[in-house]
């Protein structure tokens, strides 16, 4: 197996340890994992083209819906509403 797939691999187990925790300590953890996503996807597309990113971005979306959402709301200007 290759190392890309070993970070991937690492990425998803971490996410749901962060995911475990309780909320006031996910919030450093999960912004490092929001951020280290996109350098992830890029290079799992450079490495398998588009079909395995699509899959891996609908993952990320699927596992950070409430803070991307929350991101889009606050970029875009409009009231954020917290449920």
């Amino acid at each position: 197996m290759t190392v890309l797939l070993w970070l991937s691999i690492g990425w998803v187990f971490a996410s749901a340890v962060v995911a475990m925790l309780p909320l006031r300590l996910q919030y450093v953890p999960g912004v490092a994992l929001l951020g280290a996503a996109p350098v992830l996807l890029i290079f799992i597309a450079h490495e398998y083209g588009f079909w395995p990113v699509a899959a891996a971005v609908l993952a990320v979306v699927s596992m950070y819906r409430n803070p991307l959402r929350y991101f889009w709301t606050r970029l875009s200007r409009q009231k954020v509403e917290t449920t």
